[in-house]
């Protein structure tokens, strides 16, 4: 058996865009599959995005921490980027 070398999914998240003047922008999350069945971990990375029940929408600043923290639940959430006004 030879080992075929890891390759990542497509991530659900929106690529980050390059904003003028160094602003963050903001990322919609809406949780829209239970959690029930997956990892304990997945459940804390649930909760630590600030989502509490299903159908329940954060707005969170879009830095490479949440994003990581996205990439890791992309099946149970919905990701949308925020325009800035």
């Amino acid at each position: 058996m030879s080992k075929m070398p890891f390759t990542q999914a497509p991530s659900s998240v929106p690529p980050a865009s390059s904003g003028e003047g160094g602003e963050q922008g903001k990322l919609r999350i809406t949780w829209i599959k239970s959690a029930i069945g997956y990892s304990q971990r997945q459940k804390k990375t649930i909760r630590a995005l600030g989502l509490h029940r299903l159908n329940d929408v954060v707005e969170q600043a879009d830095t490479p921490a949440i994003r990581g923290m996205v990439s890791k639940v992309s099946h149970l959430v919905r990701v949308e980027e925020v325009e800035q006004r």
